[in-house]
């Protein structure tokens, strides 16, 4: 038999003399050791404890020994606890340790314990106990003990000795302790629970020393490695989980069913491959019921769009995620036809939400037909889909020019993970039945019925409708039933995997005027399928489901019928339903199959009682302790609590019994239907086994007042209780699995916010705290696999049950193992990416843990008063199950949980659903009845039972009505409100009066209100005398109930206004404990204040909860008087609690006030600010006249103030603006409060640290072009890889490369190498910028990818114990394969990765900087001395979290702060040059008005927002400046939503009274007011000002001419002098050899410069510019420079805010006034296009597929013509004449199409200027690339002609030519990618034979014919000077082709061609037949003339 065995020896080190008793735990089974009498220092219990155990021990269980005070009269008091896993023993068999206790602090204490263990299992494969293995651990003093953690986490097998054959000599042996906040790893002396943690005052450092630790630590173990100490929970105190009491929610609001704002952007790019011959395709969008189109393209396969749609909509998240987003196209659609569906697309919005960034960006959508499952693909569109709500910002990926017209298959427009290749699935919804549906109609009708008929009938007629994908189905209607059944079964077809996630499937009423929903239910497919390789098809069922909805009470107008519907959190059961989901994959090849996608219904047989599970009967118990916080709005009407689950418990509007039952009852059916679950036996009627009858509701109480907002029921020591029996199938192991998950992720998530919070308050070693957190983790999964694979074969287990339960153990393993594998990998310097690792496990395990299949519903406490609901709570059924088994009972089982009642419905949001409608101290026990008996045991002790009094003799199981406490405690209270800060602005002055009130059991007390403040200090101690608490003293010391803290605003008239609430424990101290350290005082510490989901603020505040023993108050440690005198009888926070103050100095720089809004219509015209912070502060100099100059005379002013040392605690400083206004009245304008000072502590310049260092000079290495080199450099190598890159190239070898490339390309006509400087202009500097900026970004992220990699590689070789090395042969494969995915991605549609890189080293343009983002957000906006602060008026809007702050802003105050405690060292006053005036803030610009010239150049805006219905704008710009303004509308640009303004517009400005620029882009309308799209502003003073120097970016290069012209009026020499001086630097020394030294730094660069003859003369100003761009390497003064750059800036239009309208892109240069002026600005003005003329001869067709067949013979020939034109101009295509029946498909036409088009050579596209309609007003300008199509058609002449063949060169990129007809084949057009392809931009001239191909029915393409043709491309000019005809005309005409006769028109020589036709082929035919004509005439003569000839012989005549 195993057991395990446990010696307790003694227990030593107690304190004081007294009698002792052990309890050792294991397994949840305790033993109790004899008491000890009298001991004093040492314990001797020596007694043995056996556990006979049934199975192995597992090295994850724990062995608890408690050590208790033992006392006859009260509860025996905890001295310490012992935890320790018994990992060891499971190994070792042999144990014997002393150890020290912890005690309920977590502190170490110096009790320690002697116990020897041992444990013997059957097949004794435990290792034999060896001598020596231990070393005698040294007794520490401290009791500090150390161990290794590493063979915790070896993950070897439990039987396997000692891991790896390592030895654990000399290392400690490992123990753990799991359960309530746990040292895990290392004990630390005398660390305390966080809770202690924060209450360290000022004299002790927040967390031990834990270098002494350390070194205390590594002097015990050896080599211990303190990257492995791992610590585990210090449970925070609002989370203190404890065993009587579960913790509460915080937040209040349902979230779900509040709209919210999204904006949906779809650009439909174009269309390839569509399936149809010669089209006319039109794509239409469509979102939910909104459907916009394309416009038509004419006779393409191919269409090109590039259209812009935008849809808007208002509504709630999840209705939003379900909507479905369709592409269709759809074939020559017109005003009368709707056109034929080509294919369509379909997917829902929640897949675009969840991608990266929410969208997709330039993917192919593949179209299939819908009609047709059996056809496979029918094209594909490329297009953007983005989803934007509100707050979020989209990165478009920068788009300059699309070169990337990259291969369809790998950009399909399909999330990752799922195949290109989806197939057809059958997706089958399966209805049963449904049960205790509510009345859905009035009884008044039914009634009537009733008297006429006599039956008495169901008031409900229900069906079920199923929404998928788009579709609905319907089940049949089941007439008058509250139990339908329908056993029908809905069909979809969808392609799978699927991409739209949710299946709506609601029940309905039928009703002639309109259905209503009964109740909706959401199947997630995710949830219910698995697409790993182990995976499965979702499958479902057969299961119930629970529906939830409105109350169910039937009203004609129900409020709540949007719950019905899905929306929002249903507030009362409504239904069930039966059913089951089925995927099936369809073969389409299959004949039989139906190929339309259809819903259809289907009925299935029915599915038996017992395949949903096991009746079981449940039971329900719930006790009141305390019913407080009632709204006063409720009225004193007496107050009932009704608790249901499902339909049992509802007494007002439960259960319908449905009138067929009763019939069926009358039948002589006597027995109880199993059936009938959802009975509600009334309080009187007892159940027929005479067993008890529910008590469903508390007896009615009328309420009593706590203040004045709030009542409490009286329930003071008689607890009323409620229990209720109930029915149903037995699927508990579904809610126990998801238990088990969610205290898994409960715990994870704890851990996680304890790190969170470590790093927030900047204590050391979050890591520890982390590594404990992971192994929590590991632990958890390893339990989790163990227990949840029980009970396996119960009834009623589904499909799904068995494969979510196998893919939950596999996840839950691999996720045990990888949290292991990262916790060896926590380093100080990866901890932030490994927290982001556990939250994805976080979101993991929450995903898992939710039950897709439901059992139990949920439970629902209702508040009721005069027979109304009120309010209510919903708790999870599974919350509160229990089982035998710890880890699976529900979180809130047998526990006292604290409930707030919130108000049902839409009535929930906003202020209504904040306030409280109640709290509850709510205890509740759910379980199978057959395990009832332990369901009182979680109360609070001390109670006595009260049983119902009718109760028959016998029954003593009969649970109570109520609990009588007989225990009864006296504490006091005291609430240390000390202050709080960034409160909720609840006033219009756009601050509160805030007061807070406590709550505490029925007790409440208010602070007193303090005006005008969002950071009130109240300082005021509340102390509430005589609370009452009902229990044993010990339990209310482990778990005391909670203190509700609420703050308001006082309002002069009317209610207080509500700002927020939260929660707190108290630290209890019973009469018998010392007031002192480590406990007492507690220390003040922050709550989050929450307002509905929102925060709204932090309290600092303490609480203390003193127990009043038999001494009464007087033994309380006594309070201070008020010392206050002006505060009257408030009591200040006592001296032990306050912070510990010091003397701060705060330093004010006032620099001016901008934008005041007007105040009381009233404009500001006198401001000054007030600067406050902890009842201190300073007044600025008053503005005299705000118009003329808003900046203050005096700049530094400076006040002392005492703040606390910790500066965690500082209070936060106010900055307040007033009006003085006449009579000595002042206004508040507006406020700012700074929350954090920190950011302002001046902290001293560390003269150590090296850029002070000034020993030597230092050479800085520049290199000549530092783009480029910085992108090699992010090539990493490794041994193994085969690339070799040259980092630092020299220009000559770079040159070589240059040639060798050459040299490989000999075939190609080279192209120029180096452009000619002439050409280039500012637009090829910007277009060489964005591919650089493109390549960066791909470098980054393939850095980013290799760094991932590395690191896979690394935990791979961690888990396998080999270093990295070795793996790297395995792992360059991978690499080799990422690259070449990589390589494959970057060969651009038919550009090898040659020419690709020739491009790049060849174009050697000086490139100026792209940001993809403001150029604030690159620099700080420009904070680096002057500081902006916002300030507010106005109440703070509540609509979402960011309410619209914007809205409030009034103005802003610009200044900066600067504090430091006193007094300050003396080094820096003394500096040279040092104002004392100026203070801290030396060396700042004087803020008198200075003239400035604002250059402003915008480049271009892209995506802007559709403003017209056409979905288009027509865009101009228009710049504000103060009172300028300069409008560019003439110029506006029409009919585009990616503009190229080009332009630059110069403005002369003041600063400071107009320095906000804003640039807004405004759509041009004929009639009516232009409308904005969108405007950015640009604060151009904080520019000016800035130390990066923002007035005019420093190029990279100097030159004096040409487009990179030196844009500033100062030289560089001129720039870095100046800088010098400013900064107080040596320099610049100028010196021979291109040498320049600044400070101790020594730069290198040319020093001759070409002007604009070409002379070459020397200069300074190459040395100058290269120090200006490394300005950010010279010592103390050093900061990046802003370089020459386009900005890109979102626009934002003020009506829908926090939505991007669109993106500028532009720049601003500065050039103040008293300087020399500058030159004239750039020109950016667009590209003109270039006008071409594109020549294309038609020489010869041959292999023309022949199409008619001959009248007279049946041959086959073809009449063939070729059509030619280029994309986007069909309507001047141009045909040759016909070459008319060709025989063998060849076709002779010497004829030239000319086609004239407009180029834009950097764009790569063609510009086409036309009018889109006969009612536009002007022409719009479309850009698309340049591509040739040409056609092969049959001509008819009676009939439409045939079309037989196409191809579409793209002209930029096309294969090149056959030489001949025979080498032209399909695979040109097939195999395109990997063909060289040419230009004809570069080629000028090409000739050859190309292939014409169609799609024949089956999709493939078909060779149809081949054309010989020459391209002739020449510019207009020279097309002027030689010019030629169309077709065969003059000038330069072609020669008539030599083709056969019959091509002539038959009816122009129709004897010849009858001669060609007859005679040609039917000669011998015909001379036979003349002949025999010949034969027969001169027979017929013979015939004829023969009788009278015969007469004439005979007669003689």
């Amino acid at each position: 038999m195993m057991a395990l065995v446990v010696h307790l020896k003694t227990v030593a080190h107690l304190r004081g003399k007294g009698d002792k008793i052990a309890k050792v735990t294991f397994r949840g089974l305790p033993f109790y050791s004899r008491v000890a009498e009298n001991c004093e220092e040492v314990a001797h219990f020596n007694e043995l404890f056996r556990w006979p155990i049934a199975s192995r021990l597992d090295g994850n269980e724990m062995l608890e020994i408690q050590v208790y005070n033992y006392s006859k009269v009260f509860s025996n008091r905890l001295v310490g606890t012992f935890c320790m896993v018994l990992q060891k023993v499971a190994e070792e068999g042999h144990l014997e340790l002393t150890e020290t206790l912890i005690d309920d602090n977590n502190t170490s204490i110096k009790t320690s314990v002697n116990i020897e263990i041992r444990y013997q299992p059957m097949d004794g494969t435990v290792g034999v106990w060896r001598d020596g293995e231990f070393l005698d651990v040294p007794d520490d003093r401290d009791g500090v003990f150390t161990f290794e953690t590493d063979s915790l986490l070896s993950g070897q097998s439990h039987g396997s000795g000692t891991s790896h054959g390592r030895s654990l000599q000399g290392s400690i042996p490992t123990f753990r302790k799991a359960g309530k906040g746990v040292f895990s790893a290392m004990k630390l002396g005398k660390i305390k629970s966080s809770k202690d943690d924060h209450r360290k005052g000022a004299d002790e450092p927040a967390v031990l020393d834990m270098e002494d630790l350390d070194r205390k630590a590594i002097r015990l173990a050896g080599t211990l490695d303190p990257d492995t100490i791992s610590l585990a929970s210090v449970t925070a105190v609002t989370t203190n989980v404890s065993n009587k009491r579960s913790k509460p929610d915080i937040k209040m609001e349902p979230s779900s069913g509040r709209p919210v704002d999204y904006q949906i952007s779809i650009t439909v790019i174009e269309a390839r491959q569509l399936i149809g011959l010669n089209m006319d395709p039109v794509v239409c969008v469509e979102i939910g019921d909104d459907k916009k189109y394309t416009s038509m393209k004419e006779s393409t396969n191919c269409p090109y769009y590039n259209e812009y749609f935008v849809f808007d909509f208002h509504v709630p998240p999840d209705v939003m995620f379900d909507k479905i987003i369709k592409l269709s196209v759809i074939h020559s659609k017109n005003l009368l036809r709707s056109g034929t569906l080509v294919g369509t697309f379909k997917m829902d919005v929640g897949t675009v939400y969840s991608q990266p960034e929410h969208q997709f960006y330039h993917k192919w959508a593949i179209l299939s037909d819908p009609e047709d499952i059996t056809a496979g693909c029918k094209g594909y569109i490329k297009c953007d889909i983005a989803v934007v709500g509100k707050g979020d910002n989209i990165k478009t990926p920068h788009k300059a020019n699309e070169t990337e017209e990259d291969e369809i298959e790998g950009n399909l427009l399909l999330p990752e993970g799922i195949p290109a290749e989806r197939q057809w699935a059958r997706f089958y919804v399966k209805i049963y039945r449904a049960e205790g549906l509510p009345k859905m109609n009035t009884s008044i009708m039914a009634n009537v019925k009733k008297a006429f008929i006599g039956e008495n009938r169901d008031l409900v007629d229900p069906y079920v409708q199923v929404q998928y994908a788009g579709q609905k189905g319907k089940t049949s209607v089941q007439k008058s039933s509250y139990e339908p059944i329908w056993n029908e079964q809905i069909v979809f077809a969808e392609l799978f995997p699927p991409l739209c996630k949710r299946i709506k499937v609601q029940i309905r009423d039928s009703d002639k005027v309109n259905d209503v929903a009964i109740g909706t239910h959401f199947i997630d497919l995710r949830k219910i399928s698995n697409d790993g390789d182990k995976g499965f098809l979702p499958t479902l069922g057969p299961a119930w489901v629970n529906m939830y909805g409105s109350t169910r009470q039937y009203t004609l107008m129900d409020e709540h019928q949007d719950l019905n519907d899905g929306l929002g959190e249903g507030v009362s059961f409504r239904a069930r339903l039966l059913l089951s989901v089925a995927v099936e994959i369809l073969d389409t090849t299959s004949p039989e199959i139906i190929s339309s996608s259809e819903v259809q219904v289907d009925s299935v047989s029915n599915i038996s009682e017992s395949a949903t599970g096991k009746m079981e009967e449940f039971f329900l118990f719930g006790s009141f302790l305390e019913a407080t916080m009632i709204d006063r709005k409720i009225g004193d009407k007496p107050i009932t609590f009704e608790i249901t689950i499902g339909n049992y418990g509802n007494q007002i509007d439960g259960v319908n019994k449905s009138s067929s039952r009763k019939k069926k009852k009358k039948d002589g059916d006597d027995e109880e239907d199993e059936d009938e679950l959802i009975q509600n036996s009334s309080e009187d009627e007892a159940d027929e086994d005479g067993d008890l009858a529910s008590v469903s509701s508390t007896p009615f109480m009328r309420p009593v007042i706590t203040d004045r907002n709030y009542f409490h029921l009286p329930y003071f020591d008689k607890k009323p209780c409620v229990y209720i029996k109930s029915w149903w199938q037995d699927q508990r192991r579904r809610l126990y699995n998801s238990n088990m998950m969610d205290k898994i992720a409960d715990k994870l998530e704890e851990g996680l916010n304890d790190v969170q919070e470590i790093f927030k308050t900047e204590k050391a070693f979050p890591e520890r705290r982390l590594r404990g957190v992971l192994e929590e983790l590991s632990i958890g999964c390893s339990r989790f696999v163990t227990l949840a694979n029980k009970d396996v074969n119960l009834a009623g287990r589904t499909k799904l049950d068995r494969e979510r339960l196998k893919s939950c153990m596999r996840e839950m393993d691999g996720m045990g193992q990888q949290a292991r594998q990262i916790r060896t990998q926590v380093k100080k310097n990866t901890i932030k990416d490994k927290v982001k690792l556990a939250q994805n496990f976080l979101q993991r395990l929450r995903f898992l843990a939710d039950e897709p299949q439901h059992s139990i519903p949920d439970v629902f406490i209702w508040m009721m008063s005069n027979n109304k609901r009120i309010a209510y709570a919903r708790i999870p059924s599974k919350d509160i199950l229990y089982s035998i088994v710890d880890e699976e009972t529900g979180k809130d089982c047998g526990k006292v949980k604290a409930v707030f009642l919130k108000l049902p419905g839409k009535k929930g949001f906003g202020p209504a659903g904040w306030t409280v409608q109640a709290k509850l101290e709510l205890y509740l026990w759910l379980g199978i009845n057959k395990q009832r008996k332990d369901f009182l045991t979680g109360l609070p002790n001390g109670f006595e039972e009260v049983k119902a009094v009718n109760t028959g003799p016998g029954l003593h199981s009969v649970p109570p009505v109520s609990l009588v406490y007989n225990m009864k405690q006296v504490f006091q209270l005291r609430a240390h409100m000390y202050q709080a800060r960034s409160l909720f602005a609840a006033d219009s002055s756009g601050l509160s009066d805030p007061f807070a009130r406590v709550f505490f059991s029925t007790h409440s007390q208010v602070t007193e209100v303090l005006s005008e403040t969002l950071c009130p200090t109240w300082d005021q101690l509340l102390v509430f005398d005589d609370v009452e608490l009902f229990g044993e003293a010990s339990e209310l010391r482990e778990d005391p109930p909670i203190i509700v803290v609420e703050l308001y605003d006082q309002d002069t008239v009317g209610k207080a206004e509500f700002i927020g609430r939260t929660f707190a424990k108290p630290t209890i101290k019973m009469c018998d404990e010392h007031y002192g350290p480590p406990r007492f005082p507690p220390q003040l510490e922050y709550y989050q204040i929450f307002r509905g989901n929102c925060t709204a603020g932090e309290l600092l505040a303490a609480f203390e909860l003193l127990q009043v023993g038999q001494g009464g108050r007087a033994d309380l440690p006594p309070l201070e008087g008020s010392t206050d005198s002006e505060r009257g009888p408030i009591l200040p926070v006592p001296l032990g609690i306050r912070p510990v103050l010091s003397r701060y100095r705060i330093e004010v720089l006032f620099w001016g006030l901008r934008d005041l809004k007007r105040v009381n219509l009233a404009q500001v015209d006198r401001p000054r600010v007030d600067i406050e912070c902890a009842g201190r502060g300073v007044q600025s100099t008053l503005i005299q006249n705000y118009k003329k100059n808003p900046n203050f005379s005096t700049l530094v002013k400076w006040f002392e103030v005492d703040l606390p040392e910790n500066e965690l605690l500082h209070p936060p400083l106010n900055i307040r603006v007033v009006d003085c206004r006449a009579f000595g009245r002042y206004i508040l304008v507006g406020s700012h409060a700074v929350s954090s000072l920190r950011r302002f502590i001046y902290s001293p310049p560390d003269k150590t640290s090296n850029n002070w260092a000034s020993a030597g000079d230092i050479i800085v290495n520049l290199d000549a072009d530092p783009t480029i080199r910085k992108m090699d450099t992010f090539v990493k190598l490794d041994a193994t890889s085969d690339a070799v890159v040259k980092v630092d190239m020299t220009e000559e070898e770079s040159d070589k490369e240059k040639k060798k490339k050459k040299k490989k390309k000999k075939g190609v006509v080279e192209e120029d190498d180096e452009p000619d400087e002439s050409v280039l202009d500012w637009w090829s500097k910007y277009f060489a910028s964005i591919e650089t900026l493109k390549e960066t970004l791909k470098a980054q992220e393939a850095a980013q990818a290799e760094a991932e990699e590395r690191e896979d590689l690394e935990i791979a070789a961690e888990t396998a114990d080999i270093k990295p090395d070795d793996l790297l042969p395995k792992g360059s494969k991978m690499k080799e394969k990422s690259k070449e995915k990589k390589s494959s991605r970057d060969k651009k549609k038919g550009h090898t990765a040659d020419s690709a890189e020739k491009q790049r080293v060849k174009s050697k343009v000086d490139e100026l900087v792209v940001y993809n983002k403001e150029l604030e957000s690159e620099f700080g906006d420009f904070e680096d001395w002057l500081h902006t602060f916002n300030l507010y008026r106005g109440k703070a809007g509540d609509d979402d979290e960011h309410a619209l702050d914007d809205d409030r802003i009034v103005g802003r105050f610009k200044g900066s702060l600067c504090m430091y405690k006193l007094p300050l060292s003396e080094e820096v006053t003394r500096e040279a040059g040092f104002d004392p005036n100026m203070g801290m803030f030396q060396s700042i610009p004087h803020n008198d008005p200075i003239s400035v010239l604002v250059r402003v150049y915008v480049v271009r805006a892209t995506e802007l927002h559709p403003a017209d219905i056409n979905g288009k704008a027509d865009p101009y710009v228009v710049i504000k400046l103060g009172k300028s303004e300069v409008k560019d509308k003439e110029n506006y640009i029409s009919k585009q939503l990616n503009p190229v303004f080009g332009k630059s517009f110069d403005i002369e400005a003041t600063f400071p009274m107009e320095s906000m620029l804003t640039v807004s882009v405004y759509d041009w309308d004929l009639v009516g007011t232009d409308d904005l799209i969108g405007e950015t502003k640009i604060d151009l003073e904080n520019r000016f000002y800035s130390k990066f120097r923002a007035t005019c970016g420093i190029s990279s290069n100097y030159s004096l001419h040409r487009y990179n012209v030196w844009r500033d009026p100062m030289k560089p020499s001129q720039i870095l002098a100046r800088l010098c001086k400013e900064g107080k630097i040596d320099g610049p020394h100028y010196g021979p050899g291109g040498k320049v030294k600044v400070a101790n730094r020594i730069f290198t660069g040319p020093t001759d410069i070409e002007d604009e003859n070409g002379l070459k003369r020397q200069t300074e100003e190459h040395l100058a510019l290269t120090v200006l761009n490394h300005w950010e390497e010279i010592p103390r003064v050093g900061c990046k420079l802003v370089p020459e750059h386009v900005e890109t800036r979102p626009l934002l239009n003020p009506d829908k805010p926090g939505i991007e309208q669109g993106r500028l892109e532009m720049w601003v240069d500065m050039f103040p006034m008293d300087m020399s002026a500058p030159g004239p600005a750039i020109d950016i003005s667009p590209r003109k296009p270039k006008r071409y003329e594109l020549r294309v001869i038609i020489w010869n067709t041959d292999e023309v597929i022949l199409e008619d067949d001959d009248y007279f013979t049946g041959e086959k020939s073809s009449d063939i013509f070729v059509r030619g034109w280029l994309k986007g101009q069909q309507e001047d295509k141009q045909d040759t004449d016909v070459h008319y029946h060709s025989l063998t498909g060849e076709g002779n036409f010497n004829w030239r199409f000319v086609f004239p088009f407009d180029y834009l050579m950097a764009e790569e596209k063609i510009v086409i200027s036309k009018k889109e309609s006969m009612f536009s007003w002007d022409e719009t300008e479309y850009k698309i690339p340049p591509r040739l199509t040409m056609q092969v058609w049959d001509a008819d002449h009676f009939s439409a002609d045939d079309f037989l063949g196409a191809i579409e060169l793209d002209l930029n990129r096309f294969p090149r030519g056959a030489k001949t007809a025979k080498q032209c084949s399909l695979e040109m057009i097939r195999n395109e990618q990997d063909l060289p392809t040419i230009s004809i931009f570069k080629q000028k001239r090409v000739k050859g034979w190309w292939p014409f191909v169609a799609r024949d029915e089956n999709d493939d393409m078909e060779l149809t014919g081949k054309v010989e043709a020459e391209l002739h491309l020449v510019t207009a000019e020279e097309a002027e000077k030689s010019p030629v005809g169309l077709g065969r005309n003059e000038p330069d005409p072609l020669e008539k082709p030599n083709r056969p006769d019959t091509s002539l028109m038959w009816f122009l020589g129709p004897l010849k061609s009858i001669r060609y036709f007859i005679w040609h082929n039917y000669r011998w035919l015909i001379l036979k037949a003349l002949g025999l004509v010949l034969l027969l005439l001169m027979l017929g003569l013979f015939l004829y003339s023969f009788p009278g000839y015969l007469v004439k012989k005979m007669l003689g005549a």
